[in-house]
């Protein structure tokens, strides 16, 4: 599990460096990170000398961190976290809600970005009680100054409720489906011609 999770973390940098040479603009690349690399004693200098390898600006790599994943080893994870903060890397809690904790997670690690998981979104916008939890979720990460992302955006009643509320940052398959390397190139080339 860690060399594969190395080769992707490692795989991503260097894409994202590719796409920056080519002046597709300021990307920004998420990774998801589990547990075992989080407690992995190498792990941040790992990040370290990928961002100076593929020379990565502050902010352009995003880890992706599970509720359960901060929370397991909460003393442990909490030092892994202050120093990929020195990084200049961004951390987001992905599937958030989905978690017991998931006030204590934004409490001890203040996130840069939550990602509200898709069991909320799918139910919107007809669902009250889905449509009651992510407002909340969105006051709670505004008043923290912790941007959102909507996962599991589908339909076009998702999108404009969300985009309604503050939900610019979405993902799913209204957008797009998940596509190879080559065909989000050709996107972003189309986007900036």
């Amino acid at each position: 599990m860690r060399p594969l999770g190395r080769w992707v973390l490692q795989a991503a940098c260097a894409q994202l460096a590719a796409w920056h040479a080519q002046g597709l603009g300021a990307l920004q690349m998420a990774v998801n990170v589990s547990a075992l690399q989080l407690r992995e004693a190498r792990f941040v200098a790992d990040v370290r000398q990928m961002l100076d390898r593929y020379g990565l600006r502050s902010g352009a790599l995003i880890l992706e961190l599970t509720e359960s994943t901060l929370l397991d080893d909460s003393e442990g994870a909490l030092r892994a976290v202050a120093a990929l903060r020195q990084t200049g890397v961004q951390l987001a809690v992905d599937d958030f809600g989905t978690g017991y904790s998931s006030l204590a997670a934004l409490k001890l690690v203040r996130p840069d970005r939550v990602k509200i998981d898709r069991g909320f979104v799918q139910g919107l916008p007809q669902g009250i009680d889905d449509a009651t939890l992510v407002g909340a979720m969105f006051g709670m990460a505004d008043a923290l100054g912790i941007e959102v992302v909507a996962e599991g955006v589908e339909t076009a009643g998702q999108r404009d409720w969300l985009l309604q509320r503050g939900g610019h940052l979405q993902q799913g398959w209204l957008w797009s489906r998940a596509v190879p390397a080559e065909d989000f190139e050709a996107l972003l080339q189309a986007r900036a011609g």
